[in-house]
């Protein structure tokens, strides 16, 4: 019986992990010193059909650093059971001729609730980008792992039936995290850039697939 607790509770996390993985994606060559600030909101499919906002701002510093938060919840009838919050930054960490390199790290908080259980989560995403950038497109590749660190269970009736003895708490599985990588482009013009970036994730053992294996998502940006 323990046994099958401990895998009812990784495969829980390891979907919770994947849920509403979406960030701020930003054509650097289009976004110049002066402007300082970049709202921006986003809708895709990522385990489920999400929507989000975030804002970004540019800090004073030798290379560019964006500090940025975000919200997104997946669509649905009940409104904030499922929803992951963002607080983190971006540096363009190297640039050559038209060629940008750059680096994401994101803490998070994120919660998931179904018929079997409510969970609550703190993790991180940490991602990095290389590709080509122009004033008025870009094209580029990312790859990033997204890990559920510690997570909250509280368990709803219908899992105590299935699973008796089952506890609530915190609890900090090893195996709750996924790869994602993808592309990611976009067109800019005056202040705005509409974007769209597609993708794989797979879980961290590099053979498991959830049911659902891509990710795909649209956004679009006003930077001032």
């Amino acid at each position: 019986m323990k046994i099958i607790k401990i895998l009812f509770l990784t495969m829980m996390v390891l979907s919770f992990g994947r849920n509403l993985t979406q960030a701020q994606t930003l054509n650097w060559a289009s976004f110049n010193r002066d402007q300082r600030n970049i709202l921006n909101i986003n809708a895709g499919v990522d385990y489920s059909f999400t929507y989000g906002i975030g804002y970004g701002y540019q800090l004073k510093t030798k290379l560019p650093v964006l500090l940025n938060v975000e919200y997104s919840q997946a669509a649905g009838e009940n409104l904030f059971d499922d929803f992951k919050t963002k607080i983190g930054g971006q540096i363009r960490i190297y640039e050559i001729d038209h060629f940008h390199f750059t680096a994401k790290v994101q803490g998070i908080f994120r919660r998931f609730e179904d018929d079997y259980v409510r969970m609550l989560n703190f993790g991180s995403d940490m991602s990095v980008i290389a590709g080509y950038y122009k004033s008025r497109w870009f094209v580029a590749g990312e790859f990033g792992f997204d890990k559920a660190i510690v997570t909250h269970f509280k368990h709803s009736d219908i899992s105590r039936e299935d699973f008796p003895g089952i506890k609530d708490g915190w609890y900090e599985p090893s195996t709750g995290g996924n790869f994602y990588y993808g592309l990611q482009a976009g067109y800019s013009f005056h202040q705005y850039d509409i974007m769209i970036k597609a993708g794989q994730v797979v879980q961290q053992d590099f053979e498991t697939h959830p049911s659902i294996p891509f990710y795909l998502h649209v956004g679009f940006n006003k930077k001032f």
